[in-house]
């Protein structure tokens, strides 16, 4: 399949659907497409950020001061039809002095934002009935947690997909199939994926108390073999309320399989359990990871929001051959806070100890914090640190702090 084939056809069926919009076929109720355009909604992200990273083994500090622009527009519905087109422009503003992956200045650590203009998403959606849509074209793809799809918006440039997607739901059940074409990675357009994959979510809500979901996710990238997986999965979650405490627990396990044009032969297991408990503005979690390895591969999560997942320090991108063992305790506290020029606070601090899954050896340890607060309407600002120490022989320590603002209309 050509690498634009999702993104032709959103825009071939935008066309379509705009030829009959004549006198004869004019729906009175409905606005026109004209209207539908002109009634849409602006978008745009301004996101300035600095970030620095300090660590072991390398001569130089990097340091990237960043401004992502994401500008588009979404219309209003027009039977049944909803369009929107988005584009993307990431621009160093102080001479990149840090390793973006592809300027090769690797004596500087690697800050994943290479300055980047593209087509950022080009989607068409249609909603014939309420419990029904279909989505194809350029698009933004977030799968409950993220730990196996998302858009890895930490990262400037945001990673989207060229796909078709399907959500129904019927009762108190409900689905998404999605067929991925193109990954349009985090790292501009030169490191972008072609992909023959699918995704398949199946959920039943029980209760609160207890929700369940089936996954399977079918990889096949061109471009990178070793991340070329077929994995299949369960997940069980839900909340109790005990006055005045709210808890929430979840638990997950997959088995990873290599697929396609993967040429490794090895079968992985993932595990994942969770609970976490919140009483007024403070929440305390605990978490308990295994990303399965055999000495030779490691799980692989390829198209997953990494930043949210093994520390802030983004050490485990890839998973170690050994595999990762990641046990973390977590405080978060959102005060009731409303000033003029300081809203909505939140403080977030967690620990981390990492340890090989096969024999359980030392992988080093890590603190997390954040502070994050609205500044003015559209305007919020975040602080971020992270230090991972590493053991004697394994993944280098390092120090990474980033200061931000974001402006969203």
């Amino acid at each position: 399949m050509t690498r634009n084939r999702c993104v032709s056809a959103a825009v071939a069926a935008a066309v379509v659907a705009a030829a009959p919009a004549g006198a004869a076929l004019a729906d009175p109720v409905q606005p026109s497409l004209l209207q539908a355009i002109e009634g849409g909604r602006p978008i745009l992200d301004l996101r300035p950020r600095y970030e620095q990273v300090d660590q072991n083994g390398l001569f130089r500090e990097a340091e990237a001061f960043t401004l992502r622009t994401q500008l588009g527009w979404r219309t209003a519905a027009w039977r049944r039809l909803v369009a929107q087109v988005e584009m993307e422009n990431v621009v160093d503003l102080d001479g990149q002095r840090y390793n973006s992956t592809l300027n090769g200045k690797t004596a500087y650590p690697v800050v994943g934002d290479p300055p980047t203009t593209e087509l950022h998403v080009a989607e068409l959606q249609w909603t014939p009935v309420r419990d029904l849509s279909a989505t194809v074209g350029r698009q933004r793809i977030n799968l409950d947690d993220q730990r196996f799809i998302g858009t890895v918006n930490w990262r400037q440039d945001e990673q989207t997909f060229d796909a078709a997607r399907v959500d129904g739901a019927l009762g108190r059940f409900s689905l998404t199939y999605i067929y991925l074409e193109h990954i349009d990675r985090p790292f501009a357009q030169a490191q972008d994926w072609s992909s023959d994959s699918h995704a398949l979510n199946v959920r039943f809500a029980a209760a609160p108390a207890l929700k369940l979901e089936g996954f399977g996710y079918a990889f096949d990238f061109r471009q990178s073999p070793a991340n070329s997986t077929q994995t299949y999965g369960a997940t069980a979650s839900g909340q109790v309320q005990l006055a005045p405490v709210k808890l929430t627990y979840a638990a997950t396990y997959a088995r990873q399989q290599p697929y396609r044009n993967n040429p490794g032969r090895f079968g992985l297991n993932y595990w994942h359990g969770q609970l976490a408990g919140s009483a007024g503005p403070w929440s305390v979690k605990a978490d308990y990871e295994v990303l399965g390895g055999d000495g030779v591969h490691g799980f692989a999560t390829p198209l997953a929001t990494l930043h949210a997942f093994q520390g802030w320090a983004d050490v485990f991108l890839t998973t170690p051959a050994k595999g990762v063992r990641d046990a973390s305790l977590s405080l978060d506290f959102k005060p009731a806070l409303k000033l003029p020029a300081l809203s909505h606070p939140e403080l977030f601090i967690r620990y981390d100890v990492f340890k090989a899954d096969t024999d359980g050896s030392s992988l080093g340890r890590e603190w997390d914090a954040m502070a994050t607060a609205q500044l003015a309407p559209h305007l919020t600002g975040l602080v971020e640190l992270a230090d991972y120490q590493g053991p004697a022989r394994g993944p280098a320590s390092r120090t990474k702090v980033w200061v931000g603002l974001e402006f969203r209309l």
